[in-house]
């Protein structure tokens, strides 16, 4: 149950800091309402710079929101022509959107002026025709629902609120199931969308609209980061997130080089998907280092600890209790390769099997004379002299 919901904290997370901000909006209404006129104004190039930036870091998804939004808004304000067909046909409209955040949310970021792109637009446009024929079933749908039993009101309501619904209910397990910021902040968008198709929200559109594109760049800013300095298999810093901490180290500091022994062994026996598992534990483990310490991936199977302010002796101790931590654990293997004939045709062979793994430890602590680089060059050093006194220890 808990993988299966990897993407509880985000989404909470994501709703909560939504949720924080439209009740500031609503407190501090009196404050900025003085200001609308402007605020009107400054939405457009809120989301002329909304569409160039999320076309720059490659987030087709949210260009297409972003660019919808505004002929929206355009429309809203009589600037495009139609006004009148959206006040007439706010159900359409209000469809059309639920469908498109359900297929935006069902595909993944390609480039915008690309085939893929293409297909994108193409699949918002079908969207638009679903919502349409949907409607225009409006009829037979009511029909069958008061043959069930529900009265004609209900009914009436059940033509939109129905596939409301189980969209929101697709977008919500989409952002339970796997950790995306955008997912989540497209299920926050369907749901302050259907507030203002529900009349339940008492801020100008400009002022929301504003502060929904603020988040929508928030939201990339994040995802950059985290890609820039996430290790995107392990979710640990990277290495370049290590070289940007290096920068604000003070005179005294210890570097531990961390290598998970064996490595290429082990991958070539159970595969590299079971490689990459061993990673991803290991790199969990690592990240419970005491002491201070701050764990990044350096590259591979090599892992580097930083501890600031301390000396050999507290980071040994700490380095010491991970690498127990370790070797302690045993990883259960389901169907592993097996290399030989023989063990290939023996249909009577374990489907599992416990194997451990151990990392090997190199430890220096700055002197001062020695730049950060020199530092973990000394600590690469001592991983070497850990693995040659038989690995699966720590050496200075």
């Amino acid at each position: 149950m808990i993988q299966k919901l990897e993407g509880l904290k985000t989404t909470l997370w994501t709703g909560l800091a939504v949720s924080l901000t439209y009740v500031f909006a609503m407190v501090s209404q009196p404050y900025w309402m003085a200001k609308i006129s402007l605020i009107e104004q400054v939405v457009y190039g809120i989301l002329l710079v909304g569409v160039l930036f999320t076309a720059q870091f490659s987030r087709s998804r949210y260009t297409l929101i972003i660019a919808m939004l505004g002929v929206y808004y355009a429309v809203n304000n009589g600037v495009l022509s139609g006004e009148q067909q959206l006040i007439a046909q706010q159900d359409w409209f209000f469809l059309s959107a639920t469908f498109t955040l359900a297929f935006l949310t069902s595909v993944k970021d390609r480039g915008l002026f690309s085939i893929h792109g293409l297909w994108r637009i193409l699949g918002i446009c079908l969207c638009i025709a679903l919502a349409k024929l949907w409607l225009m079933s409006e009829p037979y749908f009511i029909k069958t629902a008061i043959s069930v039993g529900i009265s004609q009101v209900h009914a009436k309501s059940l033509v939109v609120e129905l596939p409301l619904f189980l969209v929101a209910l697709f977008i919500l397990y989409k952002s339970l199931r796997h950790p995306s910021l955008l997912v989540a902040s497209l299920l926050t968008s369907l749901v302050l969308a259907s507030l203002v198709f529900h009349q339940h929200v008492d801020i100008p559109l400009s002022a929301l609209l504003s502060l929904l594109l603020v988040h929508y760049i928030l939201v990339v800013v994040i995802d950059s980061y985290y890609l820039a300095y996430r290790d995107e298999l392990t979710g640990i810093p990277s290495r370049r997130a290590l070289n940007q901490y290096a920068l604000s180290l003070g005179r005294k500091y210890c570097v531990a080089m961390l290598d998970v022994d064996h490595f290429k062994k082990f991958n070539d026996s159970y595969g590299h998907d079971i490689g990459d598992q061993v990673l991803k534990l290991v790199a969990a483990k690592i990240m419970k280092v005491s002491a201070g310490g701050r764990a990044f991936r350096y590259g591979g199977e090599e892992f580097t600890v930083v501890f600031p302010r301390r000396n050999l002796k507290e980071a040994e101790a700490a380095l010491e209790e991970i690498r127990q931590l370790i070797a302690d654990y045993k990883i259960i293997i389901r169907h592993p390769i097996r290399k030989d004939k023989k063990s290939r045709n023996n249909k009577r062979a374990d489907t599992t099997r416990a194997v451990s793994v151990t990392i090997s430890i190199g430890l220096a602590e700055k002197e001062s004379a020695l730049s950060f680089e020199q530092v973990v060059k000394s600590a690469d050093e001592a991983l070497y002299r850990a693995k040659r006194k038989g690995r699966n220890n720590v050496s200075q």
